[in-house]
């Protein structure tokens, strides 16, 4: 649809808005080189963790050289990535392993320095919920870290790939990023479908998180489909009557009891199920 095709009101109450968060679907990076510990900010610092140990110092090697997009410290193969592109003739190109750091990303000469008993490609290789316990005394590291887990992302490597991410996976991470800011001033976060693929018991954390930035005084809208979300919500405008071109109207609009109510909401009926099951 074209800018002069929408039609709308007055908008008011913009000026109390410092910035606006759109959280959506898309991957954090098309390429491998894009990964969980570098898009939330926290992998510099694990660097400086790494070129402060005595042997980094003693060879002379800054941050930089733990840096997998700086040449002096990657793998030579495949430039830090981890794997080769492999390129197909007839289909969309692929990646592999690389055969010579077996993914690991660093040359071997970087991965002789350790700390804590672990390489950096080491530390790449951890859980988030795993990393949680190795740098607990490092509150700039365990507060993105505390992020990703509370909503439940405590599965996920540090090093996990941009590729390998699913679109759900991918906007739980921009939104735990949103989480370990400091609060200033008033955001409007405006997230696309986040229960997408998951189970209900992370629907649960996530709305939790959710509840969270607004308990912290900032505003939350979300485009949603779950039930559970939807009965959790302090305002709902449901849109119908149908899908697509079928739709385009607001049903009904107020507190979740009040959508509950209304008799032309579909969204209404599904409600009366999830509060009234035995008349389901």
């Amino acid at each position: 649809m074209s800018l002069e095709q929408v039609r709308h009101g007055e908008v008011r109450g913009a000026e109390g808005i410092d910035r606006l968060v759109h959280i959506t679907q898309k991957p954090i990076g098309r390429t491998p080189r894009s990964c969980l510990a570098t898009y939330t900010g926290f992998f510099d610092r694990v660097r400086r963790l790494f070129a402060d140990t005595p042997e980094a110092r003693r060879r002379g090697w800054g941050v930089g050289r733990f840096s997998y997009n700086v040449a002096e410290g990657r793998c030579p193969e495949c430039s830090g990535t981890g794997q080769i592109e492999v390129e197909l003739v007839f289909l969309p190109g692929s990646y592999a392993t690389c055969p010579l750091c077996h993914g690991r990303r660093y040359a071997d000469e970087t991965l002789e320095v350790r700390w804590e008993g672990l390489t950096i490609a080491e530390v790449l290789e951890l859980s988030v919920a795993r990393a949680r316990e190795v740098f607990a005394g490092d509150p700039r590291i365990t507060r993105a870290l505390d992020a990703l887990a509370a909503i439940g992302l405590g599965y996920l490597t540090l090093g996990q790939s941009a590729t390998e991410l699913s679109g759900g996976e991918a906007q739980r991470i921009k939104l735990a990023t949103e989480l370990q800011r400091a609060v200033r001033g008033h955001s409007v976060c405006l997230l696309d479908e986040p229960t997408s693929g998951l189970h209900p018991a992370d629907v649960d954390l996530l709305v939790s998180e959710l509840n969270r930035l607004v308990d912290a005084g900032q505003s939350v809208v979300v485009v949603e489909h779950d039930q559970r979300v939807i009965a959790q919500s302090d305002h709902v405008i449901d849109m119908g009557p149908g899908a697509g071109d079928k739709g385009g109207r607001i049903i009904a609009q107020g507190a979740p009891a009040e959508i509950l109510e209304a008799p032309d909401s579909a969204t209404g009926a599904e409600l009366r199920k999830v509060a009234h099951p035995e008349h389901a």
